[in-house]
């Protein structure tokens, strides 16, 4: 960590009705006494693809390179980096170590890029738990899934009230 940088804590979930289906995150940024929240959704997209979603729109929020602390439940976003798959699927040609290619390639070369602006690291909380913040950005991303479902039932009952016309 850079003495000289700013610690931010981030704190990141993603959600998913279905596998694939509608999707959201949440995230969290606390600096000191700030605190700003944040969310948003996508159809037809996976867990993952949210897990990773949130820790990208959080970091891409920064002003500025920060020391980070971010915080997930995601096994998957922690461990590519704590346990160095992201330097192995670069090293392999964006292969896994059986061969085949790396899902989200397109989030994982954002977020990899992110991390060489600021300093990142990955700590894993435990999910649906104790944890404020993570249970918050729970909330954060279920509440978008909802919100995004609430749009898509709405465009379907639009358009059925207009014969011939579709979405």
């Amino acid at each position: 960590m850079d003495e000289n940088r700013k610690t931010v804590n981030i704190y990141t979930d993603g959600a998913c009705s279905g596998n694939p289906g509608p999707g959201g995150w949440g995230a969290i940024l606390e600096f000191g006494p700030h605190r700003k929240e944040m969310q948003g959704y996508m159809a037809g997209t996976t867990n993952n693809r949210m897990e990773l979603f949130a820790a990208i729109s959080a970091l891409g929020a920064l002003k500025e390179p920060c020391n980070v602390r971010l915080y997930s439940d995601s096994n998957y976003l922690v461990q590519a980096f704590n346990d160095h798959w992201i330097e192995n699927w670069k090293k392999n040609g964006w292969k896994t170590s059986n061969g085949t290619k790396v899902e989200n390639q397109d989030l994982w070369f954002i977020l990899s890029a992110q991390t060489q602006k600021h300093h990142v690291e990955f700590i894993k909380v435990k999910g649906h738990a104790d944890h404020p913040e993570n249970n918050r950005c729970d909330e954060l991303a279920r509440e978008s899934v909802r919100e995004l479902m609430e749009m898509e039932a709405r465009a379907t009952a639009a358009n059925a009230e207009q014969p011939g016309r579709s979405l």
